[in-house]
């Protein structure tokens, strides 16, 4: 009798847990086809599968696809209503950030300018709107502050675009402004947007179209096809221009230009910029006469980007009075970087001033990033993981659980929303303490979701778990084929972390897949090159064959270029290019990253070198100084054979 009961009570639990899984894959199903029918545009298909969510986790999300779709054409009343209820969320925030663009299209600026009250994010397009606003109810003022804008190196947005005809019409854009924005848009390859900003010029000081288009397609062409007298501005200044793209594609050419047919017709001013530009241009292709370019640009203005690229130029060449005199001319908010502080304070060193160089390092000593790390060291301390981490309790894991924001972004990425769960997931953490922050990180890393788990750790001031910010999960896989390839674990988990922060269903947009984030071409060399049998480009995003061909790939590019330096900028970048990148003579390790043409891969090797130095304190392999992980990159040996494929 009583075996017959606990049958009934048996097949009841699992009656009961079927139905519960049956409603939650039906919930899920209408959630992801109502986002599709969102993404398509289609409200009455959205409304349909909608209309089966209610009290889902993702109402506040239903509640802004429902009114995104339709929100041009919405009364103020409708809008406000919805922001009432979700003003303090996410999706409030986004909501009125797209609302504010159409308010200020619609030139509504009471509803504007209280909307605007409540918006915290910096946002060029609305910083228009607001200006655009004053300027049409009567303060003259904003005319002046609006010019901040102009500089902007890219295409402006629509509210953007509007203000700058009225800046325009206002006299405010000058013939001068109006060229310095193209010479700009030039230098950063922008050239839709330049021809967008030309169309300001009245018409008599416009360019020959078919000139400026040669200036941009065939610059080596037009310049030596040059006059040597140019007697209009315009014809001046598409001239310059010419010298901008020759300089992108071949600066030394570009130089031998300017001494030449180029530099004939142009005044001592454009002379100078032009220097400017080339030294610039010299200096990211490692070209050794970059520094006596920066000095024939002379007093002519450089701005950050290109006084950074004369330090790294005078770096390379261990030039120590050009680093410091070149980090003083930035601007206050550049020199407060961590790697100017740095290398300013290498430079005081190196001048003889050590106690002007140790306050500099003290300035940045105990951050956790690439120069924190190298500024301890040159202080003389070793990082060590804390002692006592921070654990969190389960009633603080708990209250995470709980938090609304954090289920939502949870409920989100488990449905493969990824973007929007990790954008709601930053900012519901955005003003959590350090207690919160550790307890919302352990809740990320008991559900596997560990590029979470580590953004959030990363962000604690004083209570610290560096387990968290520095996991290891697949950790036998890792050891074992780190240890089974022979290279450094520590070194391939600090990759790992930098690729896909160990998310293995993670894909680029230009096809990496998987923990390592494995290029398909990549793979299928790898695989060929170690001999794994049977391998299918679907399978790539096992945890055991990623780790199998992203260590296999490691090992290639170390036993050929013989530094982790080089193998991890390879990895980024191919190794092609980190093998270009070194010097004809023995580079500092630290000065080769800090040289590094490309901005991605720049950052990505700092943070994989940073990286290991935690994961070999957290797997207790011994402290290994940064600068001795850097080493020395020695040059290019004459008998060194390129690797089989440039594969990354």
């Amino acid at each position: 009798m009583i075996s017959k009961v606990f049958r009934k009570l048996a097949a009841l639990v699992c009656c009961t847990l079927a139905a519960s899984a049956v409603a939650k894959n039906s919930a899920d199903e209408s959630l992801l086809a109502a986002y599709d029918a969102y993404r398509a545009g289609d409200a009455i298909k959205f409304a349909r599968h909608a209309r089966n969510l209610n009290g889902h986790v993702l109402e506040p999300w239903l509640d802004y696809w429902r009114l995104s779709m339709r929100l041009e054409d919405l009364p103020n009343r409708e809008v406000n209503e919805f922001l009432a209820r979700h003003g303090e969320l996410y999706v409030g925030e986004r909501l009125r950030s797209d609302w504010l663009r159409i308010l200020g299209k619609r030139a509504d600026w009471p509803e504007f300018d209280r909307q605007a009250r409540l918006y915290g994010r910096e946002d060029l397009e609305v910083s228009c709107y607001r200006w655009l606003g004053r300027i049409q109810q009567g303060d003259e003022s904003a005319l002046g502050e609006a010019l901040a804008m102009w500089l902007e190196p890219a295409e402006l947005p629509e509210g953007c675009q509007r203000l700058s005809t009225i800046l325009s019409s206002r006299g405010h854009l000058t013939i001068t402004r109006i060229w310095r924005r193209v010479r700009l848009l030039f230098e950063h390859g922008q050239i839709t947007a330049a021809k967008t900003t030309l169309a300001l010029l009245p018409k008599s000081e416009a360019p020959d179209e078919r000139m400026l288009a040669e200036a941009a397609r065939q610059p080596k062409r037009l310049i030596e096809r040059l006059p040597k007298s140019l007697d209009s501005r315009a014809a001046r200044e598409v001239a310059v221009l010419a010298g901008v793209r020759y300089a992108r594609n071949d600066p030394a050419a570009a130089a031998a230009a300017l001494e030449g047919r180029l530099g004939e017709p142009l005044s001592e001013s454009e002379l100078a910029y032009l220097w400017g530009v080339i030294a610039y241009e010299g200096a990211r292709d490692h070209n050794d006469k970059a520094l006596a370019w920066y000095a024939r640009a002379g007093n002519s203005p450089l701005d950050d980007r290109k006084l950074a690229w004369k330090v790294r130029a005078a770096l390379r060449d261990g030039e120590w009075r050009v680093v410091r005199d070149s980090i003083d001319r930035m601007s206050a908010q550049a020199r407060n970087d961590s790697a100017w502080i740095y290398w300013y304070g290498r430079a005081l060193g190196a001048l003889g001033d050590e106690t002007g160089s140790r306050a500099h390092f003290l300035r940045i000593a105990g951050q956790t990033d690439f120069y924190g790390l190298l500024a301890n060291e040159e202080l003389g301390y070793l990082i060590s993981v804390p002692g006592e981490p921070h654990v969190p309790t389960e009633a603080e894991v708990a209250a995470a659980g709980t938090n609304e924001g954090l289920r939502r972004a949870l409920e989100l990425i488990r449905l493969g929303i990824r973007v929007e769960g990790v954008r709601e997931w930053i900012y519901t953490i955005r003003h959590f303490d350090d207690v919160q922050l550790l307890a919302a990180s352990e809740l990320a890393r008991r559900q596997a979701i560990y590029d979470r788990a580590i953004h959030t750790a990363d962000r604690t001031v004083r209570l610290h778990n560096f387990s968290l910010r520095y996991p290891t999960p697949y950790h036998d896989v890792f050891r074992e084929y780190a240890k089974s390839n022979g290279v450094d674990e520590a070194w391939v988990l600090g990759l790992v972390r930098q690729e896909s922060r160990f998310n293995n269903t993670a894909r680029s947009g230009a096809g990496a897949a998987g923990l390592m984030q494995v290029m398909p071409r990549t793979a299928k060399f790898v695989a060929q090159k170690i001999g794994l049998r049977n391998y299918r480009p679907a399978s790539v995003t096992d945890v055991t064959i990623n780790v199998t061909l992203g260590t296999g790939y490691l090992k290639l590019v170390m036993d050929q270029l013989g530094h982790p330096v080089l193998a991890s900028a390879a990895y980024n970048a191919g190794p092609s290019r980190a093998r270009r990148w070194r010097d004809d003579k023995a580079l500092e390790g630290a000065i080769y990253v800090e040289t590094i043409p490309f901005p991605e891969t720049r950052d990505y090797v700092k943070k994989v070198m940073a990286n290991s130095i935690f994961y070999a304190a957290v797997l207790e392999k011994g402290a290994v100084p940064l600068k001795k992980r850097l080493g020395v990159i020695l040059p290019p040996g004459a008998t060194e054979a390129p690797l089989e494929d440039e594969l990354r």
